[in-house]
């Protein structure tokens, strides 16, 4: 296959964020087949896009590289924009990556992976210009996660966005979704069940793994001897790292000080968390600012003991985060203060405790449980490694996309005959 991959934040494992379509690109290349993958090259420092050109050219690990210039590459520097600039720049990047795309060779399928959601309108006009299948990704369900964690409140955008949703997913001739809320969702606008697939995120078992030497994080970062909790990933509104500040406020008020709470990562809300953490005074929540590559994240991760994977309370649990997939990798006791699918896989397999939400209390008796019990810690992260390799084998779940973007085409061949 020759397949048109649009992903606005692709990044390898010498980028700062998830890497699923890195991995699934080269899964794919590896098979035999050809992969043009079409990001944004603005604020890139791995692929960028020079001034004045509308695309730059790159290869990684056999994946064709086009970095346009629209939009922006970091999700976690979105966090800190205004929603009427995120949209511009979210617009910006579809028109770039729709010309840039027009102008490649005919593919036998267009993959595009959301978020944000205008990917999905680049894949419909590409998928139209070539007049080859469209299959759509769905890593976040819009406008539903947004209103969910109160970041989008005006009705008519609301009701705008959803019908910009239910549009590209009845173009699309499948749609891959991350979660099992995910899928329902879909579902539940009106898509027939047997045009949705469930792949959620994978574990990446090569870079995060129990053996690691995480020493040198632990002293960059002055832990000690300390129980160290680690949150990795974007600092934003959905985020609700209030929750890990004050449960730090809450150690620091039971003299728990050999607990330390480490928040690694950049966003909007992360200037607000800091001074959060200056107002009272805490000594143990500590800042770790965004490093060179993804092996170095992996080295953070070994060098704690749990993993948190936080989220703002919210009535719909759909998430499939990266940060989540990559602790049980690591094989850490993962804390997470998500209901539905996530919490309920976490606590069925003995890995880690699901929190309440809405009470920081939870998420600080965790800590103390965990860190006065270290048997009860090395069990659940043993547990961790072992549903990561039982259930979320990123080459499994590959081989899983490339079935779908086989079918798409054999059906497409089946109807030009």
């Amino acid at each position: 296959m020759r397949i048109l991959y649009i992903h606005q934040y692709f990044a390898s494992r010498k980028g700062r964020t998830g890497t699923r379509s890195y991995e699934f690109g080269r899964y794919l290349v590896a098979r035999g087949h050809e992969v043009t993958m079409i990001t944004s090259g603005v604020d890139n420092a791995e692929f960028p896009c020079r001034p004045k050109q509308i695309s730059c050219e790159y290869q990684v690990d056999g994946i064709r590289v086009l970095s346009v210039n629209g939009g922006y590459n970091d999700p976690h520097m979105g966090t800190a924009l205004g929603g009427w600039k995120r949209l511009y720049k979210f617009c910006q990047f579809a028109h770039v990556a729709t010309k840039v795309g027009e102008r490649q060779a005919p593919p036998n399928v267009v993959f595009a992976t959301h978020t944000p959601l205008t990917v999905g309108v680049v894949g419909m006009a590409l998928s139209h210009h070539f007049g080859v299948p469209f299959v759509f990704e769905v890593r976040d369900l819009w406008p539903e996660a947004l209103v969910n964690v109160g970041a989008m409140r005006n009705p008519v955008s609301i009701w705008l966005m959803r019908k910009i949703a239910h549009y590209i997913y009845r173009a699309a001739d499948h749609i891959v979704a991350l979660s099992p809320g995910m899928e329902q969702g879909i579902l539940d606008s009106g898509v027939e069940p047997e045009k949705v697939t469930m792949i959620p995120n994978a574990s990446d078992l090569d870079l995060f793994k129990p053996g690691l030497d995480g020493s040198a994080s632990r002293e960059r970062l002055g832990l000690g001897g300390r129980f160290a909790a680690v949150y990795f990933g974007a600092m934003g509104l959905a985020n609700g790292l209030e929750y890990v500040v004050e449960a730090g406020r809450i150690l620091a008020e039971k003299k728990a000080d050999d607990i330390v709470l480490v928040l690694h990562g950049s966003g909007g809300k992360r200037a607000d968390l800091e001074a959060l953490v200056r107002k009272y005074a805490l000594k143990n929540v500590v800042f770790s600012d965004l490093v060179a590559d993804k092996g170095e994240v992996a080295r953070l991760v070994a060098g704690c003991d749990v993993c948190l994977t936080i989220y703002r309370a919210a009535k719909e649990q759909t998430w499939s985060p990266n940060k989540m997939f990559d602790a049980l990798a690591a094989g850490k006791p993962v804390l997470i203060n998500v209901g539905g699918w996530l919490g309920e896989t976490i606590e069925k397999n003995e890995c880690g405790l699901c929190l309440d939400p809405n009470r920081p209390e939870a998420l600080a008796d965790a800590l103390v449980k965990l860190s006065q019990d270290r048997d009860l810690c090395r069990r659940m992260g043993r547990n961790a490694r072992v549903l990561a390799e039982r259930q979320f084998d990123r080459a499994v779940l590959a081989g899983q996309l490339e079935e779908v973007l086989l079918e798409a085409t054999q059906r497409d061949l089946v109807r030009a005959e």
